[in-house]
């Protein structure tokens, strides 16, 4: 066990023992090392001020450039990684970086105050050599919120400078350099087991490991990406005495391929999983691009979404629609469990003492399944659902052979509409039959009023989501016919 966190800071080594392991980056950066650059708005993870890069072995020869939240990540985090914030960037004879010169000579900067994360996440695609397209910039941007100098001239400076090569020079490490400081960070395999403030931290290296701390300590809390525990510490003053973290477990950073289905490791990020998932069907692959932002995908995990049992999260819908099924693990061996069944009540799970989800095991749509997702929030862009639905739907001869229907945000656990569903099954796939469903999802819902929708707009709309995916998705015999733009008023009433 080692209690030292060992880290880079832009050149510079760092060693800490006795840290507060819920202390978060942001607070390090500031108070410990004066770097203010890195600013606090909303400490949620929301407005990107506090925008760092994290930059770690990718590979054999690459190293992987990822723009994070600072103000939601905890500093053991850092551990065998290169932090780089906006004081790094400059070259040594003051020159500005390419992405700051821009800014500036575009105009790109009003107040200031949000300036700083701006520039960090384009520097971070500026280092990872990524030219992207106007989508691409506005996606890497969704993250960071604040817009007083207006729109145009930030993805004006965005353009400019990220068609231009990364010196690599200018870099807190040139690239051979950084790869070579790095993996002698990696050659320490000793589990990181820090203490500090009266809370302990700690990072396992196998699976086995990871279980066999769970079996002494059936409390701990198991820390995925951090980016929804962090705010229990940010927002909610909350004690973490002992935290588990999973990130170093290689079992489960692992994305498996095959015929029927897709294997994703617990701690697998968003970032990290979106081609996957993406290549299974185009609308899962929306979905997951509006997880958060980009700075939340860098360090979410597939499993954390999962296993908090929130009954907004984002995923568990579409797991739902496609009857995935998810692998839980604990010392004395391990189990499979369809998904329908981890869900006990408001964020109570299945999960038994000493217990950890491992995988989820993805089907792959069958041949002539019809999918959809769609997720309402009040923004397109970083948001929470109020409602999320997911359908899987299968004709024969107009007929439907098979229907699952999935929401979260109707109910204290992502749930499916077992009536609707049977409304449906062996009937055609018609108007008639649709609003005798949509009649059923009024009963079988009772969703609660809250900041982001009342009941009744909840209702609406999740029966307007299934109207949606049936003018989306007609029937074969349908699909010859111009669409009549009275149906949804017909079927409404």
């Amino acid at each position: 066990m080692r209690p030292t966190i060992r880290f880079l800071l832009g050149k510079h080594a760092r060693e800490l023992t006795g840290a507060d392991p819920t202390r978060t980056v942001l607070q390090y950066l500031r108070e410990d090392e004066g770097l203010c650059g890195t600013k606090e708005g909303c400490a949620e993870g929301d407005c990107g001020a506090c925008t760092v890069t994290l930059a770690e072995r990718d590979g054999e020869d690459g190293i992987r450039y990822r723009a994070v939240n600072s103000c939601i990540m905890f500093v053991p985090a850092l551990d065998g990684k290169q932090l780089i914030a906006v004081e790094h960037l400059a070259g040594e004879d003051g020159a500005l970086h390419p992405v700051q010169q821009a800014m500036v000579d575009h105009h790109a900067s009003q107040c200031g105050f949000c300036t700083p994360g701006f520039i960090m996440s384009l520097a971070t695609m500026h280092m990872a050599g990524e030219t992207p397209d106007r989508a691409g910039i506005v996606d890497a941007l969704a993250g960071n919120l604040c817009r007083c100098t207006g729109y145009r001239p930030i993805l004006d400076a965005a353009r400019a400078a990220l068609g231009a090569p990364e010196d690599v020079e200018r870099l807190p490490h040139h690239t051979a350099m950084l790869r070579e400081r790095l993996d002698a960070l990696a050659t320490d395999t000793e589990t990181l087991d820090c203490e500090g403030a009266g809370r302990r931290f700690v990072a396992p290296r196998s699976l086995a490991e990871l279980t066999g701390i769970l079996a002494r300590e059936p409390v701990a809390l198991i820390l995925g990406g951090g980016t929804d525990v962090g705010l229990w510490v940010t927002k909610q003053h909350r004690d973490l005495p002992l935290v588990v973290a999973t990130e170093h477990v290689p079992e489960l950073r692992r994305i498996e391929t095959a015929e029927t289905h897709i294997t994703i490791g617990s701690a697998v990020t968003y970032a990290d999983a979106m081609e996957a998932l993406a290549a299974m069907h185009p609308t899962i692959g929306a979905l997951v691009r509006r997880i958060g932002s980009r700075q939340i995908r860098e360090r979410g995990t597939v499993g954390g979404n999962v296993a908090n049992a929130s009954p907004i999260g984002d995923m568990p819908p579409l797991l739902l629609a496609l009857d995935a099924v998810l692998i839980l693990a604990s010392a004395t061996g391990a189990r499979r469990l369809p998904v329908e069944q981890f869900f006990k009540g408001y964020r109570t799970t299945a999960l038994g003492a000493g217990e950890v989800l491992t995988a989820i095991e993805i089907p792959r749509p069958a041949a002539g399944m019809r999918l959809a997702v769609y997720k309402v929030s009040k923004r397109f862009d970083q948001d929470i659902s109020a409602v999320c639905g997911a359908f899987a739907l299968r004709l024969e001869g107009g007929r439907v052979r098979s229907m699952r229907i999935a929401y979260g945000g109707m109910a204290a656990i992502p749930r499916r509409a077992g009536t609707a569903e049977d409304a449906l099954t062996g009937q055609l796939w018609t108007g008639d039959t649709l609003r005798v469903a949509m009649a059923e999802l009024d009963a079988a819902f009772t969703p609660l009023s809250d900041m982001r929708a009342s009941a009744d707009y909840r209702k609406l709309v999740a029966r307007n989501l299934l109207l949606k995916f049936y003018l989306e998705h007609p029937a074969e015999a349908e699909a010859a016919r111009p669409l009549r733009l009275d149906i949804a008023e017909e079927l409404r009433a």
